[in-house]
């Protein structure tokens, strides 16, 4: 079906008043998805200036469209292959600006109304993340993906279907920039596409997928001798099986006569009896154990600590969780080791030993070279101590501190459990519960000031002393919580650099007073304790010989050898990005392999090693390229390595820089890749990159790249260290958020499906909705001023709006459909996050909806980034200067 559209508009040029027309075509070609062609043209012609994106301005009232003509298709018909997907184009008015005013931003509460573009556009036109995600469920929902040698484009992340590993690690596991590498170094700078993987090892399967085997290490046929490549299927034999051959390092081994099995077709015989020979995901258990994991606690019991009045409710929740893992998590949470320790300008550590009739108080005054008294004690089997740590936690409430006793830094506690850690030679959880206010250590040797060296320094890089003291940890498998009770937004230190380049958190509440707040630091202890974390991990990255890794990006502390990367633990949310880069021409009938080997004790002391192995075609066609690439996978790339150059680049580089490598891909693509019937006022975006302007307009605006006026710095230190981290479900999530509207009407029993979502944008609110909005850190109900008082009385058991309060609220229980389906999908939200997650409340007109503001991202932002449809007006600009 064709549908050709030709709209005459006429506008003003100012300042000479010149009335001139502009032609605009509108093509939509509509074909199956195997070979599928979804063009959007939108033609333009007349003179423009561009402003910069980040400039304020109000908006114009939106075009309408009009009128028909005939134009051809941008790309021809013959150049598709199967499964290849057709570059929609999309083109946009040269429209002149000057005549627009320009305004300071406002902070005022949002109105609603259209969302409307700088120069005339129709955001309802442009592409949408909302419609791409629903053409892939519509594409992949229920269906089986088979992940093998050279597969294709994968599903989104957050369609629902089974992924199946044939030879290939499914993408829940890796995930790439593009799914078919150039062959040359020549071509791929010139695509200006980056080429690189995601990888999150530990990721669980969906249900009803296969789990990641696990093969004992005698039993599995051993991996390149040369490079210390472990087997997969990217190793391929000859020899009738005794040789075979490494694509990591491009030399043969000899197979140990042990392990021999000849071969049929290039295939071994026991392939579908070794997992290392047919899957691409697989784990292998060593026969060396290690200690198991500990579990310190460590308490701060200084005066302004005390004066707070929270070491009460601390110390309960503290006992409550060691009943539980005693009572009901079984053996093996029984013999789990536990330390404590208390603290404040000192150290007090306490010997559990049940030996005892009580226990001892060691106290270190010296903490600048701290020493540990004695080890005996200090670590002692829950089931044997439990009793002695309730007893001591009940005691902390009733501490009496001397008045002047001065508060001792937060990283204190982390130096002596370091001391235990190394003592007892076991890695484990250190849990920090600082309640006074927060003070930065001072290192007469190193300052973290900005002032006290040449070399200019980042907002996100932490203290020299805290890196050195976090590069510990590391080595010794220290994993660190903070849980800080103190509110402090201006001044201090910043207590999470160490708790997340160690692979745990920072968790912060305004008070323990609330009983909302309460429960939340109950979920959030909960979790932490509970949580199975992989010790002492080591990732190692082999790529094929003809290439190599040239970054790596992720909550971590970056190494010399971009393909080693060394974490004192990591969970199953945690996702890393490596960069490569041509060292040669790839071999196009080999392709590209990739392989991830991350080597990890368990808590129970097993010492184990995941492989992860994909391997990728390449091709001297740029256009395959561009067509196998995703934008998720992009924006998850992107957003970890902008994130990561942030310690050590200016934001504004960043910024120009990201905007400029997108430009350029653009530009690439319609020089390379379009025929001659493509017009040149022509933006042309392939099909799976249709949402990738809108995602890199959301990241360059995020508060971490562009901070607005009430953004504090810890809480884009914050921010960063989150989303640094999160896959690419997540990621994609938090830079596109899901608003999904909720049943106004009485008579509706059907509740909308979490896929049931609206696009991020104002226009999408109507004032007599309820909308849910989420994301992975973020949990808003959006209530308009003309909701049914029926339907206000059904979910907050009043039906006046103005008695409704913005904030962070509690939806009453109430036994009426609404009320029960809203909070069964607020609690399935609020299961999927990483943190625990309050709901907040934002009525309509409210000066609290900012918070709102921050997550329409197709709209202009609080912080002054521009809005998607002048973004993707502004790329297309660009990307038309750089073709001509």
């Amino acid at each position: 079906m064709h549908i050709n559209i030709l709209v005459f508009h006429q506008s003003y040029f100012d300042p000479t008043n010149f009335h001139f027309w502009v032609n605009y075509h509108f093509k939509c070609t509509i074909s199956s998805r195997s070979n599928k062609q979804t063009s959007y043209l939108l033609c333009t012609s007349g003179k423009m200036d561009v402003p910069a994106v980040n400039t304020s301005f109000t908006h114009s009232q939106p075009q309408s469209w009009a009128g028909q003509n005939h134009i051809t298709s941008a790309m021809s018909p013959t150049s598709w292959k199967p499964n290849a997907n057709c570059p929609p184009t999309y083109h946009y008015p040269y429209m002149n600006p000057k005549h627009q005013s320009s305004t300071e931003v406002s902070l005022a509460p949002m109105t609603h109304k259209p969302s409307e573009s700088r120069y005339g556009l129709d955001p309802q036109l442009l592409p949408s993340v909302v419609q791409v995600i629903k053409e892939d469920r519509v594409q992949w929902e229920g269906k089986v993906f088979v992940s093998k040698s050279k597969s294709s484009v994968p599903p989104l992340s957050s369609t629902r279907c089974t992924l199946e590993d044939r030879g290939n690690a499914t993408p829940h596991f890796i995930r790439c920039t593009t799914y078919s590498f150039p062959v040359d170094v020549q071509s791929a700078q010139k695509s200006h596409l980056p080429l690189g993987a995601t990888v999150h090892p530990l990721a669980v399967p969906e249900r009803g997928e296969r789990s990641v085997p696990v093969c004992e290490a005698g039993d599995c046929v051993k991996g390149c001798g040369h490079c210390g490549a472990f087997m997969s299927p990217a190793l391929s034999w000859q020899d009738c099986g005794q040789r075979f051959y490494c694509p990591f390092c491009d030399k043969l081994s000899e197979v140990p006569w042990q392990s021999y099995q000849p071969t049929n077709q290039g295939r071994r015989v026991d392939l579908e009896r070794k997992p290392e020979l047919s899957l691409g995901s697989y784990e292998i258990l060593e026969k060396r154990m290690s200690n198991a994991a500990v579990l310190v606690l460590a308490i701060d019991v200084s005066a302004s600590a005390m004066r707070t009045g929270h070491l009460e409710h601390i110390c309960q929740q503290i006992c409550s969780r060691l009943q539980i893992l005693q009572g009901t998590e079984g053996a093996d949470q029984s013999d789990l080791r536990v330390g404590l320790m208390t603290y404040d300008s000192r150290i007090h550590l306490y010997n559990l030993s049940p030996t005892l009739s009580r226990p001892h108080m060691m106290i270190i005054t010296d903490c600048e070279e701290m020493e540990l008294p004695v080890m005996e004690g200090l670590l002692v089997p829950l089931k044997d101590c439990r009793h002695i740590v309730e007893r001591v936690l009940q005691e902390i409430a009733f501490f009496k501190p001397k008045s002047d006793e001065r508060c001792g830094s937060q990283d204190l506690p982390v130096s002596a459990a370091v001391k235990i850690f190394q003592a007892s030679e076991s890695p484990g959880k250190l849990l920090i519960f600082h309640s006074s206010p927060l003070t930065e250590r001072t290192d007469e040797k190193s300052s973290s000031v900005f002032f006290s060296s040449s070399k200019l320094k980042s907002i996100f890089q932490g203290p020299d002393s805290s890196t050195s003291l976090a590069k510990e940890c590391v080595n010794q498998g220290c994993c660190v919580h903070t849980f800080v009770f103190s509110h402090q937004e201006v001044g201090g230190a910043w207590p999470g650099h160490i708790p997340f380049l160690t692979g745990g958190g920072l968790i912060c509440y305004n008070s323990l007073q609330s009983e909302m707040e309460q429960e939340r630091f109950q979920a959030d202890l909960s979790r932490c304790v509970n949580m199975q974390m992989a010790f002492k991990a080591q990732l190692k990255v082999f790529v094929s010989k003809e290439m190599r890794i040239s970054g790596c990006y992720g909550a971590f502390i970056a190494g010399p050898d971009s393909s080693r990367v060394a974490m004192a633990a990591l969970d199953w949310r945690t996702t890393m990005a490596f960069e490569f880069t041509h060292n040669k021409s790839l071999d196009e009938a080999r392709g590209v392999a990739i392989q991830f080997v991350l080597s990890y004790s368990t808590s129970s002391g097993e010492s184990r090693k995941r492989i992860h192995t994909v391997t990728l075609p390449c091709s001297h066609q740029l256009l395959d390229t561009f067509r196998s690439s995703q934008a998720e996978s992009l924006l998850t790339f992107y957003c970890k390595k902008m994130y990561s150059l942030a310690l050590e680049t200016p934001l504004q580089s960043l910024r120009e820089e990201l905007q400029t490598e997108v430009t350029e891909m653009l530009a690439c693509f319609r020089r390379h890749n379009c025929t001659t019937s493509a017009s040149p006022g022509q933006l042309v975006l392939p099909q799976f990159l249709k949402a990738l302007p809108v995602y890199i307009n959301s990241l360059r605006k995020s508060e971490v790249l562009l901070p607005g006026l009430r953004g504090s710095v810890q809480q884009r230190l914050q921010l960063r260290c989150l989303i640094v981290s999160m896959d690419t479900m997540n990621t994609a999530s938090q830079f596109y958020p899901h608003i999904q509207p909720l049943p106004v009407s009485g008579s509706n029993t059907n509740m909308p499906s979490v896929e049931e979502t609206v696009r991020c944008t104002a226009s999408s609110l109507d004032q007599g909705g309820l909308y849910l909005i989420y994301c992975p850190l973020a949990l808003l109900l959006w209530v308009g001023s003309r909701v049914p008082p029926q339907t206000l009385l059904q979910l907050f058991n009043t039906n006046s709006f103005s008695s409704l309060t913005s904030g962070k609220i509690k939806l009453p229980v109430l036994e009426n459909f609404l009320s029960i389906s809203t909070r069964d999908l607020i609690c399935s939200l609020q299961s999927q996050a990483a943190v625990t997650l309050q709901l907040k409340m934002v009525k309509e007109g409210d000066s609290c909806e900012e918070s709102l503001q921050h997550l329409l991202v197709e709209d202009k932002s609080p912080n002054g980034g521009a809005s998607y449809a002048d973004f993707l007006f502004h790329l297309h600009v660009n990307s038309f200067r750089l073709i001509v």
